[in-house]
């Protein structure tokens, strides 16, 4: 079964998609340094007030050092998510470690403004990384063996059922399976 080809109106489309999301892309880690820096129009005194909100900082005392660790943690947090969502490399699972720790370390400055932060995080990160290291590293096994060595797993899978079941091993049914699943 073929898939329908793309008019060139289609094309048209697609291309000028992906050029308007590259350009909110690119726009955006262009006003960074500017967003980061806007922690100098928040006043020094503890309190905050606008008709949406008040916001007090307890333990800073000064909402633009307060504004000044919040966007310490959110502009980071912010480009590796942008960075996770636009990475085509097979170990952009591992971005997510960064990730999760500047959340925990958001999460931990918003629902407490005290003294200590960045501290008790790692903590917090180890069961995240058990998780998605061993993940990665599975993938990046199965690549090197399959790209770099050339052991392809399937081919070993069905020459063990075949041994498994006394059968001789045929090794050009591999290949007609994968050209099935392919087609």
């Amino acid at each position: 079964m073929k898939k329908a080809q793309p008019t060139q109106k289609d094309s048209k489309k697609i291309k000028s998609r992906s050029i308007l999301i590259g350009s909110v892309v690119a726009l955006l880690i262009a006003i960074t340094p500017y967003l980061f820096y806007s922690y100098e129009y928040f006043p020094n005194g503890p309190i905050f007030k606008t008709w949406l909100f008040t916001y007090e900082s307890k333990y800073q005392e000064s909402v633009s050092l307060a504004m000044w660790i919040y966007l310490g943690k959110l502009i980071p947090l912010s480009l590796l998510v942008l960075w996770f969502f636009t990475c085509k490399h097979w170990w952009y699972h591992i971005i997510l470690i960064p990730m999760a720790m500047y959340v925990f370390q958001l999460v931990s400055l918003f629902v407490e403004d005290t003294a200590y932060f960045d501290e008790v995080e790692i903590y917090w990160m180890i069961p995240i990384m058990l998780t998605i290291v061993p993940f990665v590293y599975l993938i990046r096994l199965k690549l090197f063996d399959k790209h770099v060595l050339g052991i392809d797993l399937e081919a070993m899978d069905m020459e063990l059922e075949a041994l498994k079941k006394n059968k001789p091993f045929d090794k050009n049914a591999v290949f007609e399976k994968k050209a099935k699943t392919v087609e």
